[in-house]
């Protein structure tokens, strides 16, 4: 098989669909790397579903109604997205995976369109977003940073007021979001904004605090 053989092949449905499994191999061996709830074959099969979906809206549609079926591409994703979001105790996770899920379907949809160095550029510019700039995320976290703090007092009269003045002295901001009082319990819900050094340091003092139940954050 020679060079142009390649070229005649890869404007093929069946070439386009290999293109669809390489370049979501691609992005989902990344997700699977970092042990992602959507991974390699999740990427791989939304990428692959919708390149087929998009050449079947070409194929189907006839001319001026080529977009009938692509179309619904869009909206469908949103929902397999929205599946690999969820709450982790007082914190959201997934949202770069449900991101990712996204890019990959508009990629397979590039794909099915024939626009293959559309697609090159964005799988080159996803997979440098996802491995090359955590480091730069990891130097604005040391700058700043917030977390959320939910602590349970069993004796809540005076240890309030010592906590927050912890979050001073570390220099920390903090906001109370929620309080909740069951009991002789009290659970408050913090904010708290600072270096994650100031974060490091604070809650090494909250384990030396006899009065707390629990935390987490």
């Amino acid at each position: 098989m020679n060079i142009q053989d390649i070229k005649e092949f890869l404007q093929t449905e069946e070439g386009k669909l290999v293109i669809a499994l390489l370049f979501g191999a691609i992005i989902g061996a990344e997700r699977e790397y970092r042990s992602k709830a959507a991974g390699f074959r999740t990427v791989i099969l939304v990428t692959l579903g919708s390149c087929l979906f998009t050449i079947l809206s070409i194929n189907l549609g006839g001319h001026g109604d080529e977009a009938r079926v692509a179309a619904n591409i869009v909206t469908g994703i949103g929902f397999l997205g929205a599946g690999a979001i969820y709450r982790d105790k007082i914190s959201i996770r997934g949202i770069t995976t449900a991101t990712t899920i996204w890019i990959s379907a508009a990629n397979g949809m590039a794909i099915g369109c024939g626009e293959y160095s559309l697609s090159i550029w964005v799988t080159c510019i996803a997979m440098t977003v996802l491995l090359s700039f955590s480091w730069f995320q990891r130097i604005i976290d040391t700058v700043n940073q917030e977390k959320v703090y939910k602590i349970t007092y069993n004796d809540p009269t005076d240890q309030i007021e010592v906590i927050e003045k912890l979050f001073n002295e570390y220099h920390l901001s903090c906001f109370r979001v929620k309080q909740i009082r069951h009991k002789d319990e009290i659970v408050i819900v913090y904010t708290a904004n600072g270096k994650e050094r100031n974060h490091d340091l604070f809650l090494i003092q909250l384990y030396r605090q006899n009065q707390i139940k629990s935390f987490e954050v």
